[in-house]
């Protein structure tokens, strides 16, 4: 039923810097830009490869002046993307150009080093040498394809009680346990995976949600049908589930599990070209038909920001 990560949504507090660091540092394509729906005045940044598909998009709230959100229990504690064999090395000397501390671990050799890394506002991010990642890196952001990020490759949950969290996994949300903390969904690829953390005792602090904090993973589901089907079992499994919303790119329903972390599941379709066409991705503000009424007093109080200029949107006004 759910095939894999479909999107890590986190908080951050400058606008443009956060820009600055996905699209720029990072490379990765901003594929939307549009706003919180529940909250117009703040933005929603969409990053990801060339289209925007699902496993290989981070998302953010960035609220200017938020305060640092506390790490700890009922969190995704660090996200970790995917970069091709060999890469890290390359990515190593980018990010500490930039100004960013990274840590690396593992043998040094091609397929076993991942960076350990925190993006402006404190979000953990680990990139991690895949072996098996088929996924096609966008190089319309300065980063060649050779050493582009191929998406997200799994998260890390910090809970309380692992058994709890584990069995949501497994029980309900069809994840098999692969080896150690990982369980995985689909096929196993790259994308797939979630590592379960247990922090009991003192130890145990509660995270607190703002700037450097993952708000939700969304996990990915083929269509409507198949998440509404998700829900029922969730529902009957006695979840609090949310309503299914429609967000747009895809429909999405929201619960809780046992450990405090907020999850999403989301849909594959129709995606980010239902506004925009591929060239132009990323270079609008979008919003939901319901809201056009108000765009000239929304586009009034969003902060003004500088988008990244990707050679893709470029070549094509060139032409």
């Amino acid at each position: 039923m759910i095939s894999g990560i479909h999107h890590v949504t986190a908080i951050a507090s400058d606008p443009q810097r956060n820009l600055d660091f996905y699209a720029g540092v990072l490379g990765l394509r901003l594929v939307k830009v549009t706003i919180n729906y529940d909250d117009p005045g703040t933005y929603h940044f969409y990053y990801g490869d060339g289209l925007g598909r699902p496993g290989t998009i981070v998302t953010f709230f960035p609220w200017p002046g938020a305060s640092r959100g506390r790490i700890g229990t009922g969190q995704v504690v660090s996200t970790n993307l995917s970069i091709p064999d060999g890469s890290a090395g390359w990515w190593r000397e980018r990010l500490e150009k930039a100004g960013t501390t990274v840590a690396a671990s593992g043998s040094g050799k091609p397929g076993d080093v991942a960076l350990t890394l925190h993006d402006p506002d404190g979000m953990a991010l680990i990139l991690t040498e895949e072996g098996d990642e088929e996924r096609p890196g966008w190089d319309g952001g300065g980063v060649p394809a050779d050493f582009a990020i191929r998406g997200v490759d799994s998260v890390t949950l910090e809970v309380a009680d692992g058994a709890k969290s584990r069995a949501t996994l497994t029980e309900v949300l069809g994840f098999t346990h692969e080896t150690g903390d990982r369980f995985g969904a689909g096929d196993h690829r790259p994308g797939t995976g979630v590592y379960v953390c247990e922090t009991r005792g003192a130890t145990a602090n509660r995270g607190l949600m703002g700037a450097g904090a993952v708000h939700h993973v969304a996990f990915r589901v083929a269509d409507s049908d198949t998440e509404i089907e998700c829900r029922e079992k969730l529902l009957a499994a006695g979840y609090h589930v949310s309503p299914q919303m429609d967000r747009q790119y895809f429909r999405s329903i929201y619960f809780r599990e046992p450990g405090g972390v907020l999850y999403e599941i989301a849909t594959d379709e129709p995606g980010f070209t239902t506004d925009e066409t591929e060239e132009a991705l990323g270079s609008g503000l979008c919003l939901p038909q319901w809201l056009e009424p108000q765009r000239e007093i929304i586009e009034q109080h969003l902060p003004r920001v500088t988008r990244p200029q990707p050679r893709v949107a470029a070549a094509a006004q060139a032409s």
